[in-house]
């Protein structure tokens, strides 16, 4: 009952000393860590890592954020962004979970007083593990909605659509003639009920809703007018995300050892299916307007003036490549202590960023079809990027010979690139719950994998209401922007200023072998300088140039934008809280304590033994000690 009364895990952690616990699922004997586990093979882990950077955001949300930021523009700040922040913060998270074998909450054993990082990034994965579930209910009902022999969005049924559904613009109004001298505007349908003519040229046409726009909106979320208007839970959407937390639960009831065999084919299917859209979307009508969208003359460079679009570029390297939101240290953390973890970094980043641009072709090519059948231009086709799934992609299926099979086919890659993703985030929930209380998760990985499923399942029910979509585009903008930014500034700020980056250096030389110094010149000028700079710039620019969300042309009421700000508070507040609790559980005066707390804990270093040279030899010996008291630090270990 001890470890439950601890305010830090400084206190409740005894790796040492741990008593022989029954045998784990995670576990095999032929793992280099018989307590926490290794992945079974490299390629376990490196599709892992690939399918939790390549999930719905490389062609949900990347080819939204392209097409509202200016088209082949955003790639310039994209680009930017990964090889300024994206990759070194990426290889600095991977290196910290190998190097100590921890999860994102005690790893930060490194830096006592940024323990609440760590905090802020678990709940940040969960909120958006919330939402994302939710998007993969959609793909699921999609995918069962594909198993007739028409596709429901092929064509405007009466028993949905509305006069505004149609595929190309319609005639509203035209002149008549009823006399040699007069003439007059009238609607068409009076003209057409009189059995009169329109006068060549007269016609005044209006741009029509494509089947798949309404049935959306209509059918598959039942959308309501706006967030103050909940209405009733979708029951379709609710089973759709059942089955998915279900699916989540199955393949993660052994952890890792499960996980990692179902990449094989979750990772590796979805590029089968985006060769075959790519292709395919090349030979449609109007394709090369969209790709011209996309790379070339109507890209809006105008627009990299704007403060929204850098931060959505970091945003989305954050989101695709899921820097500073816990799941890459949970997934290293499994890795053997030599693995090379800076190729692994090289392999994964560039796979990612090549499949975003890669599926913006696909995504592009359907957009310049869907605006060529439309009468409109490519900004005015879809007017939300959560749309673009589950509106360009249908149109486009449903033109297509044997629709329903190209259907059920895409769906499915949908729900496998969302799946690895979501794979990935609950692996940081249960790692984090592993650390804390190893001998509890030995005994239930199961129920306690299944319990987490469960529960987030419940909190995801407002998002299936008829009002979801609101909801989840809510916690989009706000949780996986602001938070994010913050977590990543304290976490370089914290691990290379303070911690030191030399020393930081030295730590992953331990595990890959020393290297020139000419080696670590870019990743010195980054950690050091450019990424911080750049980063704290981005969030106070954004921070200036807030703009309130809204869905579609839909805006969102005061108090769902105070819910928003609750939300992403509720994340951060952890830092000082934590910050606050380790300094008051430090000895000495406010400076002593403070500079207690801003060095590494006594029990920081690798997690096995033998790993354990240079500074680290005596870490044994601070670890054997009965509480692993935060007031011991200073005694135990010297500062450098």
């Amino acid at each position: 009952m001890d470890k439950f009364k601890c305010l830090s895990f400084f206190k409740c952690r005894r790796k040492e000393n741990a008593e022989v616990a029954p045998k784990d699922l995670h576990v095999n004997e032929n793992d280099e860590n018989q307590e926490r586990g290794n992945w079974s093979k490299k390629s376990d882990y490196l599709l892992s890592m690939i399918g939790y950077a390549v999930g719905l955001g490389n062609v949900w949300r990347f080819p939204y954020l392209t097409y509202n930021n200016g088209g082949g523009a955003f790639l310039i700040p994209y680009v930017i962004m990964l090889a300024l922040a994206g990759l070194p913060l990426f290889f600095l998270e991977c290196s910290m979970g190998q190097f100590s074998s921890l999860g994102p909450v005690s790893i930060w054993r490194i830096l006592p007083l940024f323990q609440g990082v760590g905090i802020t990034m678990v709940l940040i994965s969960i909120f958006v593990t919330i939402y994302y579930n939710v998007i993969i209910a959609y793909s699921l009902y999609y995918l069962f909605a594909s198993f007739q022999r028409e596709l429901p969005w092929s064509k405007c049924s009466i028993s949905w659509a509305d006069g505004n559904c149609s595929r190309s613009p319609f005639v509203t109004h035209c002149n008549v003639s009823i006399s040699i001298n007069e003439t007059f505007q009238a609607n068409k349908s009076w003209v057409d009920a009189n059995n009169l003519t329109c006068i060549n040229g007269s016609e005044v046409y209006q741009t029509g809703q494509l089947p798949s726009e309404q049935y959306w909106n209509k059918v598959a979320l039942q959308r309501s007018s706006g967030l103050d208007e909940t209405g009733v839970i979708v029951w379709y959407l609710a089973l759709c995300l059942l089955l998915a937390w279900l699916i989540v639960g199955a393949a993660l009831f052994k952890g890792i050892k499960s996980s990692g065999k179902v990449v094989y084919f979750t990772a590796l299917f979805p590029y089968v299916v985006l060769l075959i859209l790519v292709i395919r979307g090349a030979t449609l009508e109007g394709a090369s307007k969209g790709i011209s969208y996309y790379i070339g003359a109507q890209s809006d460079f105008a627009k990299l003036k704007d403060a929204e679009v850098w931060k959505d570029a970091a945003t989305q390297i954050f989101y695709s490549l899921s820097v500073a939101w816990g799941g890459l240290v949970a997934l290293s953390s499994y890795n053997k202590f030599n693995n090379n973890c800076y190729s692994d970094a090289i392999v994964v980043c560039v796979t990612n960023c090549l499949t975003s641009v890669f599926a913006g072709f696909a995504i592009f090519s359907i957009l310049g079809h869907m605006a060529h059948i439309s009468g409109k231009e490519v900004t005015q086709v879809v007017k939300s990027g959560f749309d673009l799934a589950f509106i360009a992609y249908p149109e486009a299926l449903a033109q297509l010979p044997g629709g329903p099979f190209w259907s059920i086919l895409f769906f499915f890659m949908l729900l496998t690139l969302g799946l690895d993703s979501q794979f990935a985030s609950i692996e940081t929930i249960t790692t984090t719950i592993q650390d804390l209380f190893p001998k509890v998760m030995k005994k239930m990985r199961a129920p306690i994998t299944l319990g987490c499923c469960l529960v987030l399942f419940f909190l995801g029910l407002i998002c299936v209401t008829q009002a979801g979509i609101y909801w989840v585009n809510l916690i989009d903008h706000f949780c996986a922007g602001w938070g994010i930014l913050i977590a990543a500034i304290l976490e370089i700020i914290g691990v290379i200023w303070i911690y030191g980056g030399n020393r930081f250096i030295d730590d992953i030389e331990m595990m890959i072998g020393a290297k020139r110094w000419i080696f670590w010149l870019w990743w010195r000028t980054c950690w050091f300088v450019i990424t911080p700079i750049l980063l704290m710039s981005i969030l106070i620019w954004s921070v200036i140039q807030f703009r309130r969300p809204k869905y579609g042309q839909i805006p969102y009421p005061n108090w769902g934008v105070a819910l928003g700000w609750c939300m992403i508070t509720f994340c951060i507040i952890w830092i000082p809280i934590m910050a606050v609790i380790n300094i008051i559980q430090a000895k000495g005066n406010i400076f002593q304590r403070i500079a207690t707390c801003c060095r590494p804990a006594a029990n920081w270093g690798p997690y096995l033994e033998k790993h354990r040279g240079g500074r680290y030899k005596n870490m044994l010996d601070s670890k054997k000690e009965t509480n692993h008291e935060i007031s011991n630090i200073s005694d135990s270990r010297k500062p450098e």
